[in-house]
């Protein structure tokens, strides 16, 4: 899969063959720090090992250094790569150490909400039952569709935000109204049910302004480049250029999927600030929907004018000492390049 899309997961449709293919969802402050799950194994991930922080103007840092920068803020947006197992276990080391440093003195004692991509906003009581006790985690997996490898990537976040008592903000539209969007276009959403739209930012939502369009455009070149580089690759290896199916156009709707999603989860974390007034969100999502100030970003600014936001980055490289201004200042206020894993082991 081309690397372009280990941080995004979207539903996209060629117009010539009518078919929707669904992207598989691919895409800290000491050494030695440990990503513990109250109930579960523990990942080690050791600091200019397994990652390295920087901050915008490419100079090492600690994640200890993003908390303090973040003192200030209302909300630490953390976009990863869905696949970087290295990314996980830094999420959860990270939410750790906001609780620490947050809930304490230094940071006024402050509500900390932990806010996820990984769960749709109409399972938001099933998450908040697992949460208070009220029913098992069998119970709570089954109702409420967590993402693929949800023990492996997003357990650990929620077993530490149930461990805390931190409230845990279900923020992401449902698939079935983001399918709709790329099917029939971001006007379709208007015929739902007014009990539909309880579940959705109000209607119609902000479209994708032109840096973010420009930002999927490139995104989108990149990886139907891979697709025929892969397709290509098949054709030498002896599959007739005839038994392969023809090379479409992307659904023009599928941006404003995208733009569906930015959208809920930014109504939903401003919405988080007004129930609870001086509260601290931390939100995971795919990097796309963070990185170079758009996607949530400008939702928020929509939303809740004037939100205080610090944003983080995680990605893989194969050298985490490798800074590269060009590729990797303009992502976030913090960029966290993480081991890849080599072709012989890892995740």
């Amino acid at each position: 899969m081309s690397t372009a899309l280990r941080y995004l997961c979207l539903p996209l449709m060629t117009r010539s063959l009518g078919l929707v293919i669904t992207l598989v969802c691919v895409a800290a402050a000491s050494v030695n720090a440990q990503a513990e799950a109250p109930h579960g194994a523990t990942s080690s991930i050791a600091d200019g090992v397994d990652y390295r922080v920087y901050d915008r103007n490419g100079q090492v840092t600690t994640l200890s250094a993003i908390i303090d920068g973040s003192l200030g803020a209302e909300v630490l947006l953390v976009g990863e790569e869905h696949d970087d197992m290295v990314g996980h276990a830094f999420q959860t080391v990270l939410l750790n150490e906001v609780v620490r440093r947050i809930r304490s003195g230094s940071g006024a004692g402050r509500t900390v909400l932990l806010s996820l991509e990984m769960f749709e906003r109409d399972v938001q009581y099933v998450v908040d039952e697992y949460l208070a006790g009220l029913i098992t985690e069998a119970h709570f997996l089954r109702s409420s569709r967590p993402w693929d490898d949800y023990q492996g990537r997003y357990r650990p976040l929620v077993e530490h935000a149930r461990a805390f008592g931190l409230p845990v903000i279900a923020a992401n539209a449902p698939r079935r109204y983001v399918n709709r969007v790329t099917n029939e276009g971001p006007e379709s959403l208007e015929s739902l049910s007014e009990q539909a739209r309880q579940y959705l930012p109000p209607l119609p939502y902000p479209g994708p302004s032109d840096r973010y369009r420009a930002q999927w455009d490139a995104l989108m070149t990149e990886a139907m480049l891979g697709m025929q580089q892969s397709s290509d690759s098949s054709d030498s290896a002896g599959e007739s250029a005839a038994s392969r199916a023809p090379r479409g156009e992307l659904n023009p709707n599928a941006i404003y999927s995208q733009a569906l999603w930015d959208a809920a989860m930014g109504h939903a974390i401003a919405r988080s600030l007004v129930t609870h007034l001086g509260g601290f969100v931390v939100h995971m999502a795919g990097s796309f929907h963070v990185e170079r100030g758009t996607g949530i970003l400008e939702r928020l600014a929509d939303y809740r004018p004037g939100t205080r936001v610090k944003t983080v980055v995680m990605t893989k490289v194969d050298d985490i000492d490798a800074w590269s201004e060009e590729d990797h200042a303009p992502l976030a206020d913090f960029v966290v390049l993480t081991k890849r894993p080599s072709e012989s082991g890892g995740s």
